[in-house]
């Protein structure tokens, strides 16, 4: 693999993972799920050990979710690429929420807000392009 090959995997991964938090903050579940490969794997920052399992079911779990105003800041990404079909990734979060304000005006920040905490992923290139098979969240400090 030539240096520009293995940095234009470092960019796509990059941009998955912004695009991804971008879907999120949308709250654009369909288009978050279809980031994840068929057989992919997802564990919340918030429980890290416990993982949901295929496409479908991930997008399951995020249309459970009770609606909240959020936004995600995502930094510090380092992709390490394995091969020309195979990377990593670890990136640092940080999730402000809040409810929305009753008078229709910006929403009040939850007292737990910010979260901060990091992504672990393995991603693989599909014909759809790069998809996450692996994305394990974790808490730094306790709410």
């Amino acid at each position: 693999m030539t240096e520009d090959e293995r940095r234009a995997i470092e960019q796509d991964c990059e941009r998955l993972i912004k695009h991804y938090v971008n879907l999120n903050d949308a709250q654009d579940w369909p288009a978050v799920a279809a980031l994840y490969a068929e057989d992919a794997r997802f564990a919340r920052p918030s429980q890290p050990g416990v993982f949901i399992e295929g496409r479908e079911a991930i997008l399951a779990s995020f249309l459970a979710r009770p609606g909240r105003a959020q936004r995600h800041v995502i930094a510090n990404t380092v992709v390490d690429v394995e091969d020309a079909d195979h990377a990593r990734a670890f990136s640092v979060i940080v999730l402000y929420m809040g409810d929305a304000a009753d008078d229709g005006g910006l929403p009040i920040q939850d007292p737990k807000s910010p979260l901060i905490g990091t992504f672990t992923d393995k991603l693989v290139r599909t014909r759809d392009g790069w998809r996450f098979a692996e994305r394990v969240g974790g808490l730094d400090f306790r709410p």
